[in-house]
């Protein structure tokens, strides 16, 4: 290779430095150690489907060989091709059919599986056993036999995996699985033995499910198979099986072979279907059936995702689940199905730490200190400061800046608010004297806020307790000096209970209790002990202080008391101070009274609790309990609290409450908060949190499932979609699924049917703002010349799109202003050939023959050349060709109305530059385009049907004209077709862009026509042909060569050249019309005796067919047209004919493409078209633009679409060249020249880049397209069209070298299959999947640089095809209005006056349509007296108030940018009312009370109706008419029954029964008996009552109180209770049901079931350390009083204490085993310790499990 020679003596090195570096991409290591350079990219794929190939290249840098190969192979295109395609190999030989084999044509089939060249051409002439090898080597990609994969590359078969890599060994599995291991499917073998009779003609042999393989069955016997089949979708068929052959059954092949002893039936796979084998009888001999094939595994685990996170931060957890999957039909079932399978094997549940990012900081506080005061409001105090925990759960503090985000908790609050203890005096006890002066007691007690007995009362404000008392009757006797002081007991008792106070924080005496009397009966005395003690409140605890510390009297330490009488002793009695003790009171109240005895067991075992004191009725005699009803109620002591149990709880875990479960159903997830605690005082409501190591309990679960059970199906909403516009009111969507959450957590995806709710919306409108004015901008024109330098322009309008998505034209100064560059541009063509001169070699050229060809007489094939126009017979084959220059043949495309062509069995696309197309059909018609790289021409085929007329009948010049005049009469159509035509709305063809109409061959349809027609051709030529006509019918449909012969006299094909007919068109054009039709004959004439004598004159050169391969195509001789006639005849269309001097005309620039001219190493000077590279050197840029026109047109220059600022170094020579001096970067761009005058202008671009970087073309308009097929931009343009559209972006580069143009969608790389020459990208058939941002990158060596161009899919407003939606809409918006659905074809709604009712309008689009609502023809808006609103952005009209101008047609009108929709509904007014029908039946048929009332009847438009469609309407005034008024006969009259004589046991109830007659006039006489006994039986008078016995419920006492024990010295005990008579006979329990039963069982004190638990001290541990040390203790059941071991079942009321534990479960030494996460419990719970990852996470409790 020439870069790989030497360098010779004096070659720079930079310059052999830079050829290696830019030649290849960078070399890898292996290359760099070897003497290759770097392998070059991959070739484009021989195939586009199917199955191709692809190559890559690189070279040796070696002087000498290199070892290894320089080329490498690798597949592509690995899709399957579309089924109309056909076969590769086919396509290959059919090729071959317009090329004569030893003279003659043949239809070629392949010939493939050929053993010893698999990879050459192969192929047999059709209808012979003619084998001809037409290739040496098949095209690249085609497979070496029709059973494998193996491919042909460059001549030699090469193995092929089924992974499609080339040299690859992979095979498929008997499961069809690439490299499986065949676990997805299981072997089924069986035999079937026939048992068939005369009465079982038939059997089942055996049933084989879709997707089976490799299946063999083998019939013995005289039986015969067939097959039932069952598809997915439930399509039944059977198939016979009567030949031996290969059949397809449900799109399966089915091989099946009969022989006379048996059956063989094969079927390779996968079914598409479910198979059933039979069998039927037709033998008296059985049959057996051997099978076997391979079932795949339909039902399948498959993992879930993770379930979300138990925390959003700090740390949390997620598990996964297992769900069955069915692979037939797509979705979820039952886990019994994959349990069926013993190869399936359910996967563990995976558990995963998730949210490990940190939390935000939080304030964290320390515990209040203590209160500076034990009541009456103090203050405590606390730290708080800023902490982060880290996912271990570690908590450091951090800056306070990190909390500010929250509220910082406060440092100060207040405490022990509540009020201090005071003095409580109680009610004054009666005066102690029953007359005149004595004295009356009350208890005063310290009293808390709580309403308990305590301490802390200062002395200095207690009340008195006693006081003088005066009762007004006078005493007998001498009064006393003093009163005498009785105190009553329990006064004392309360004093006692005053003086026993707690210990407070001011010093004071804290008595004791007393202890027991020092005797059994009689006085003795009782001691206490009496302390001055102080509550240290820093500490909580008690101080014992010197007796003088302590202020009041010191509590009494001795006392006597009275233990009741001794035996045999009679209490003294002493009737003086008995008097002076009780005041006269009587004995009754002396011997009962009220005494405290003692205090109920303290409510708290700990932290402070309450005992309340007990009070009893007494005999103060004998000290025994006596009945409360004994003692004085009103003298009853008050109820008296105290604390106790002041001592600190130990601690132990506080448990929160759980939290909501995170979900209602399926599995969700609680979590509490659990910490360590202790409780110093509940009085001071004082708790401390500990740290979780002081508690020795178990810690309670955090976490726990909760929910475990299916959710009802429901929906489940996607996530919104991007709005589909930026401004505009757009729409965004969602994909909204009905889905089934189970219980394991994962999801079931159901129809739409099971979710009984309202589906939720599955679009939403966005971005509801105006979007800014912008250009509108159309396609650019065609260029305005053929060759070299021309100009194109377009039209632009001022576009707003509004919030409503309507776009509306607004005034143009809205629009920012437009660059005269964005109208008019350059365009550069191929160099124009120079006289004497060849051209200079530039872009591809295709030879044209700008021809019209109208056949005449049917003949077998035409050979044409594009560029021309033809008028064919039907079945005629065409073969059309595509010379083309400086182009390979095998890159020719072809087109068809604007879409892609590919061979199919009616039209062969050839590799060598031509199309034929087999046989002409009215749809072959259209336009047929060749291109070659840019290059493009055009043939237009037209069909001729009977009697010589255009199978479609053109538009005339008349009536073109008349729409001519239309469009300038109105110019706002005009504007439409103008940007009809310049590719606004559609990408028109190039014909359309010269000026033609839509339909490019109607242009000479109409002079065809009447050559067609023409009757006067010469008269010999029309006996000719007549002769010829005859000849043709009288032969055979073979050609011979009488029929060549005939071919040199007669014009089988008319061939003239448009240019003539253009002529006729301009000459008819000038004429008056009046004359017009007689000069069209005319010319006709005329231009038929030319064809004729052109044919004559021409047919020895043209029609030799011995020594042209070409079949006869007649093409005449074009005369020589110099560049500028046809430069002027191209821009000729605004010429004004006639008149000597120099026409008017618009301006054209002359294009001289050749390469820049360097007049020095710092100057160049260049034409437009060509792409100028400034260099480091360059001084001076001198571009130069020549135009023509008149008059005189004005140049002008732009860079990048702005005006060209002149200055001292950018100036304007006098012939208007553009000099550019000492040029810098912000020079590059492209320039163009503008030449204008009055009657238009021409622009030119020219490319200037800063050493050759890359340079892109870019347009920034917005195209909407809603009708064409297809529509092409430059990059940087908006593009919004619908669905089904080919789209076309052109990326149009400059750069020297030519930079390499790359697409990208949505950032990601596009294949080379998109793309079309000089860098367009082609997307056929868009779909909403292809919306996106399409970037276009033109790279070289010296950069590159990137455009974008956004594509948005718009969708026209039609009816959804599900309703639900609106649907529930109007429900909720009026649950009980009547409504009404609109629809295209209209619907009705009948109501009543006054009502109100809702019209919906459903519909759907993209973007949202607007909705605008009518009353006829009117908007709802404009009409008076319609109350209404429009709800539901649009969707819903509801009307209220209806009357009879309310009624009528209302309509919705949807549109958006892609189009209009009209629905209608009709609202009909109709009313109901009452009506009088016939009287009803009469009341009564005798006496004086008989009416009938008269019947109404609810009518609408006089039919009957439901009564309810009346309520509410007012009803007419009816009177009740009377009748039957006569005497009635006589009859018996009793009273009411009597009250029974008994309840029970049997009564007698009875009633008076007489005769009586009641008159017409409402009066009732008695009569004789007899008369009624005539007439009816008379009725009894007494009856029986209360016949059941009279019974009782009866019980025995209750037995020994011996029980079970349930609970500390309680037991049970039973007695019997039964039901019996009042005479003491026993009944079943039934008959007393009626009456409440007394209870049997009750609890009761047992001194046998005092018993309690007792346990001894722990044994030492077996271990020191570890997991395996435990210890022991003894626990027995013992009595309480005697300490003495009893049966364990008496203790069975509480839990038995453990007697056995593990202990010093601590790590041993030099193992470091700790759990590092928080969740190691639920590890433990889930049984996940057997796996490593949670094993060493959680080694501390996995070690205890």
């Amino acid at each position: 290779m020439e870069c790989c020679r030497r360098a010779t003596p004096g070659t720079p090195l930079l310059f052999l430095a830079f050829l290696l570096l830019s030649s290849r991409t960078t070399r890898s290591e292996e290359d760099r150690d070897s003497l290759w350079d770097a392998w070059g990219s991959w070739s484009e794929c021989s195939r586009t489907c199917g199955g191709g190939a692809s190559y890559s290249l690189r070279r040796c840098l070696s002087s000498k060989s290199c070892e290894g190969r320089n080329i490498r192979y690798r597949t592509c295109s690995n899709v399957d091709c579309p089924p109309e395609a056909g076969d590769f190999r086919a396509q290959q030989c059919s090729a071959h059919n317009d090329v004569k084999h030893h003279g003659q044509f043949y239809e070629w089939l392949p010939v493939s599986n050929d053993p010893d060249n698999p990879c050459s051409l192969k192929c047999q002439a059709k209808g012979t056993a003619l084998v001809v090898e037409l290739s040496p080597k098949v095209l690249d990609g085609t497979r070496c036999n029709t059973d494998s994969l193996d491919m042909c590359i460059s001549g030699l078969c090469q193995i092929v995996g089924c992974d499609h890599q080339l040299g690859s060994t992979a095979k498929e599995d008997n499961c069809g699985v690439c490299n499986g291991d065949g676990s997805t499917c299981r072997l089924v073998r069986g035999l079937y033995k026939s048992q068939l009779s005369a009465t079982k003609l038939d059997d089942t042999v055996v049933a084989i499910p879709y997707g089976s393989r490799n299946i063999l069955l083998v019939l013995k016997g005289p039986e015969h198979l067939y097959l039932e089949t069952k598809t997915l979708q439930g399509a039944k068929g059977e198939n016979s099986l009567s030949s031996t052959g290969t059949f397809l059954v449900e799109n399966s092949n089915v091989d099946f072979q009969k022989y006379p002893d048996k059956e063989i039936l094969k079927m390779a796979g996968p079914l598409t279907a479910d198979f059933i084998v039979k069998i039927r009888n037709s033998g008296p001999a059985n049959s057996t059936v051997q099978f076997i094939f391979y079932q795949p595994i339909i039902h399948r685990w498959r993992e879930t995702d993770f379930f979300p996170c138990s925390a959003t931060c700090g740390g949390g957890y997620q598990l996964t689940s297992a769900e069955c999957y069915d692979l037939r039909s797509n979705r979820v079932v039952a886990d019994q199905y994959c349990h069926y399978y013993p190869e399936n094997i359910k996967p563990k549940p995976k558990l995963q730490e998730c949210n490990l990012d940190p939390c935000p900081a939080r304030w964290e506080a320390t515990p209040w200190t203590a209160c500076s005061s034990s009541c009456g409001g103090g203050i405590q105090s606390r730290a708080v400061s800023c902490v982060e925990e880290d996912i271990q759960g570690h908590v450091t503090s951090v800056e306070e800046w990190k909390c500010m985000y929250t509220p910082k908790m406060p440092i100060v609050q207040p405490c022990n608010i509540f009020d201090c203890p005071k003095w409580l005096a109680q009610e004054w006890s009666p005066c102690t004297v029953t007359c005149g002066q004595g004295l009356r007691y009350r208890v005063v007690l310290c009293i808390n806020h709580r309403g308990m007995h305590t301490g802390g009362c200062s002395s200095k404000t207690k009340p008195h307790i006693k006081e003088e008392c005066i009762i007004p009757t006078p005493c007998y006797k001498p009064k006393e000096k003093l009163p005498v002081e009785a105190r009553t007991p329990w006064y004392k008792q309360a004093q006692e209970l005053e003086e026993g106070a707690a210990v407070s924080e001011e010093p004071s005496f804290i008595p004791e209790a007393w202890s027991a009397c020092t005797v059994t009966c009689g006085v003795g005395t009782q001691v206490r002990i009496v302390k001055c003690q102080v509550l240290l409140s820093f500490s909580q605890s008690v101080a014992d202080l010197p007796v003088d510390e302590c202020e009041g009297p010191k509590p009494a330490s001795q006392r006597a008391c009275y233990a009741g009488p001794c035996n045999g002793e009679v209490p003294e009695s002493h009737p003086g101070e008995t008097d002076g003790l009780l005041g006269g009171l009587p004995d009754f109240d002396e011997l009962y009274d009220w005494e405290y005895e003692g205090f109920t067991k303290c409510s708290e075992s700990c932290g402070g609790g309450v005992q309340e004191a007990v009070v009893s009725c007494l005999n103060k005699q004998t000290r025994e309990p006596a009945d409360e009803n004994l003692c004085v109620t009103s003298r009853r002591p008050p109820k008296l609290l105290k604390a106790c149990s002041l001592d600190p709880c130990p601690s132990r875990w506080e448990i929160g409450k759980w939290s909501p479960c995170s979900l209602t159903c399926g599995v969700g997830l609680q979590t509490r908060d659990v910490f360590c605690s202790q409780i110093r005082s509940r009085e001071m409501n004082e708790t401390v949190i500990l740290a979780d190591d002081l508690c020795r309990q178990h810690k309670p679960s955090t976490v726990q499932a909760c929910n475990r059970f299916n959710c009802p199906p429901d929906w489940y909403p996607a996530q919104w979609q991007p709005c589909s516009r930026t401004c505009g009111g757009g729409v965004q969507k969602r994909e909204i699924l009905c889905k089934q959450r189970m219980a394991d957590g994962s999801f079931l995806e159901l129809p739409e049917t099971f979710c009984s709710a309202a589906k939720l919306a599955s679009q939403q409108a966005c971005k509801k703002d105006d979007c800014p004015s912008e250009w509108l901008l159309s396609d650019w024109t065609e260029c305005s010349t053929s060759c070299g330098e021309g100009t194109q322009t377009r039209s632009a309008i001022c576009r707003k799109v509004l919030k409503t998505g309507v776009s509306a034209i607004v005034n143009s100064s809205l629009c920012p202003p437009l660059p005269f560059s964005s109208s008019i541009r350059p365009c550069m063509l191929a160099t124009c050939a120079r006289p004497g001169r060849p051209s200079t070699k530039h872009s591809p050229h295709i030879e044209a023959a700008r021809n019209i060809y109208i056949q005449t007489r049917r003949q077998r094939k035409l050979h044409f050349v594009v560029g021309g126009f033809a008028y064919l017979l039907p079945k005629t084959a065409v073969v059309l060709r595509c010379p083309t220059r400086r182009f390979r043949k095998p890159l020719i495309t072809w087109e068809k109305d604007g879409q892609h062509l590919i061979s199919s069995a009616h039209v062969t696309v050839a590799p060598f530059g031509y199309l034929k197309i087999h046989r002409l059909k009215p749809s072959d018609a259209g336009i047929y385009t060749c291109s070659a790289g840019p290059a493009r021409e055009q043939f237009v085929i037209k069909l001729i049907g009977g009697n010589q007329k255009l199978v479609a009948r053109p538009m005339s010049l008349r009536s073109e004209e008349e729409a001519l005049r239309v469009r300038k009469a109105n110019p706002k159509e005009a504007l439409q077709t103008h940007k009809h035509q310049n590719g606004i709305f559609s990408n028109g063809s190039k014909a359309e862009k010269r000026g033609l109409t839509a339909d490019p061959g109607s242009h000479y349809d109409d002079l065809v026509s009447r050559l067609l027609e023409q009757g006067g051709w010469p008269g010999e030529l029309l006996t000719s042909w007549e002769v010829q006509d005859s000849t043709e019918r009288n032969t055979s449909s073979e050609e011979d060569q009488n029929a060549e012969q005939a071919l040199l006299h007669l014009p089988f094909t008319i061939v003239t050249e448009q240019q003539r007919l253009d002529d006729i068109l301009r000459n008819l054009s000038q004429q008056p019309e009046e004359l017009r039709d007689v000069y069209s004959k005319h010319l006709v004439a005329q231009l038929a005796q030319e064809i004729f004598r052109s044919h004559v004159e021409h047919q020895d050169t043209l029609l030799k067919p011995s020594e042209q391969r070409i079949p006869p195509v007649a093409i005449p001789p074009r005369k020589p047209v110099s560049s500028f006639t046809s430069l002027l005849r191209t821009s000729s269309t605004g010429e004004v004919g006639g008149g000597s001097r120099r026409p008017h005309r618009k301006p054209t620039i002359l294009r001289k493409i050749s390469a820049a001219q360097q007049l020095s190493a710092s100057e160049v000077v260049t034409h437009l078209g060509q792409t100028v590279a400034l260099a480091s050197g360059t001084l001076s840029v001198l571009l130069h633009c020549e135009a023509i026109g008149n008059p005189r047109p004005t140049i002008s220059w732009a860079r990048n679409g702005e005006e060209v600022q002149f200055s001292e170094r950018i100036l304007l020579q006098p012939d208007d060249s553009l000099q550019i001096l000492a040029p810098v970067e912000a020079d590059v761009g492209f320039y163009t020249c503008n030449a204008t005058n009055a009657l238009g202008y021409d622009s030119v671009s020219i490319a200037v880049t800063l050493a050759g970087k890359p340079l892109v073309k870019t347009s920034r308009m917005t195209v909407i397209n809603t009708k064409e097929p297809a529509v092409a931009v430059d990059v940087g343009s908006t593009i919004k069209t619908v669905q089904g559209v080919n789209v076309t972006i052109n990326c149009q580069v400059a750069g020297v070298p030519e930079a390499e143009v790359t697409w990208f969608r949505n950032k990601s790389k596009l294949g080379s299959s998109h793309h079309l020459h000089e860098g367009s990208l082609l997307l056929t058939d868009v779909s909403f999947s292809d919306q996106g941002l399409y970037s276009c990158r033109a790279a070289n060596v010296h950069g590159e640089l990137t455009e974008n161009t956004q594509l948005l899919i718009l969708d026209p407003p039609q009816v959804p095809v599900q309703l639900e939606d609106i649907r529930a809409l109007l429900s909720a918006t009026g649950p009980n209005l009547p409504s009404v659905l609109m629809s295209p074809l209209g619907t009705q709604l009948v109501l009543d006056p006054g009502n109100s009712a809702l019209l919906g309008c459903p519909i759907t689009g993209h973007p949202t349509p607007n909705i605008t609502w009518f009353h006829g023809d009117r908007s709802v808006a404009t009409v008076t007296g319609l109350t209404h609103h429009i709800l539901a952005a649009g969707q819903i009209l509801q009307v209220a108030n209806l009357n009879g101008e309310s009624q009528g047609e209302f309509s919705c009108l949807a549109q958006n940018e892609a189009g209009v929709l009209v629905q209608k509904a009709s609202l009909v007014i109709q009313d109901y009312w009452w009506s009088v029908d016939r009287l009803a039946t009469c009341s009564a048929s005798c006496g004086n009370r008989g009416v009938q009332q008269p019947r109404l009847k609810c009518l609408l438009n006089s039919t009957e109706v439901n009564p309810a469609h009346c309520a509410g309407k007012v009803r007419p005034a009816v009177h009740p008419v009377p009748c039957n008024r006569r005497d009635c006969p006589s009859r018996w009259m009793v009273t009411s029954w009597s009250a029974c004589t008994r309840s029970c046991g049997g009564g007698i109830q009875t009633r008076r029964v007489t005769c009586q007659k009641l008159k017409a006039s409402g009066i009732s006489t008695p009569v004789s008996n007899d008369i009624c006994t005539q007439l009816a039986k008379r009725p009894v008078d007494t009856q029986a009552c209360n016949q059941q016995l009279c019974v009782e419920w009866a019980f025995s006492s209750w037995g020994q109180c011996n029980g079970p024990c349930i609970g500390p010295r309680l037991a049970v005990q039973h007695r019997q209770v039964f039901c019996q008579t009042l005479d003491g006979v026993t009944l079943p329990s039934e008959q007393c049901s009626a009456l409440p039963r007394p209870v049997s069982t009750q609890n009761c004190w047992s001194e046998a079931c005092s018993v309690h638990w007792r346990v001894s001290l722990w044994t030492l541990c077996t271990a020191t350390c570890g997991n395996y040390g435990f210890q022991s203790r003894r626990v027995e059941c013992v009595h309480a009083r005697t300490n003495k071991a009893v049966p364990e079942h008496l203790c069975s009321w509480g839990p038995r204490p453990a007697n056995w534990q593990r202990c010093n479960i601590t790590p041993c030494e030099n193992m470091e085993c700790r759990d590092t996460t928080r969740y190691c419990e639920k590890v433990k719970q889930l049984k996940l310790c057997q796996l490593s990852q949670f094993k060493s996470r959680c080694c501390g409790t996995c070690g205890k499990a």
